[in-house]
């Protein structure tokens, strides 16, 4: 447990850093560091898994399998200010013009897939990808590429990662005071309990139709 906390507060230094940002969204440094620990998480189970089971990692850049196939992608409020805040604040042309019209498609037809991914290239990629939620940066995958349309936690669970439970909980304690929960005694009993997933939603079913009137009204101003 001590070296998963001097990961945590390498980690939490070498985070991702919007200063100005940060003093007016006093939720966004909360976001930023849980994030930080949980892909310090990563690595560590990685390097772990690349080293007892000698295999190497098949995400790379520029694979979104998992992105079209996913239809159940938890996502916590606090990840979804973060996307909003992305998207609304963040996000230059072309990527921004792409997303509002994946916006308006999604709104159209109902779809079940995530909108923020980009297959206008190729494979596709996440217009996201510093702000993505902790699903999908614990979903690794080991061994050979995801074949189309496969989930490969019901295909081969053996070359799916298992995320390094002290990481993850840690980046929930970070998270908490969003939620009001400030007290250290009550913030280590919801994680013990599992109280933050009773408020996740799906990201692939989720209303994105609030994000584009909110993009839209700030590209107006």
């Amino acid at each position: 447990m001590k070296s998963v906390r001097k990961a945590c507060r390498k980690s939490a230094r070498e985070r991702l850093k919007f200063p100005e940002d940060e003093a007016r969204l006093k939720w966004l440094p909360l976001l930023l560091e849980a994030y930080s620990i949980i892909d310090a998480g990563v690595l560590h189970a990685v390097g772990d898994y690349e080293k007892t089971k000698r295999r190497k990692l098949a995400c790379k850049k520029g694979c979104g399998n998992c992105c079209g196939t996913h239809s159940d992608i938890p996502l916590y409020p606090l990840e979804l200010a973060g996307i909003y805040w992305f998207c609304t604040e963040k996000m230059e042309r072309p990527a921004r013009q792409d997303l509002k019209e994946r916006l308006r498609a999604a709104a159209r037809e109902k779809r079940n897939s995530c909108v923020f991914l980009d297959a206008a290239q190729g494979g596709g990629s996440c217009c996201i990808h510093p702000v993505r939620p902790v699903a999908c940066r614990q979903f690794n995958v080991f061994g050979k590429p995801c074949g189309p349309g496969e989930d490969p936690f019901f295909t081969r669970r053996g070359d799916v990662l298992t995320p390094i439970r002290e990481y993850t909980d840690q980046a929930f304690l970070v998270m908490l005071p969003f939620y009001g929960i400030r007290d250290e005694a009550r913030k280590e009993r919801a994680v013990k309990e599992g109280l933050l997933h009773a408020q996740a939603m799906n990201l692939p079913s989720h209303d994105w139709a609030r994000l584009l009137g909110v993009m839209e009204e700030f590209d107006s101003r």
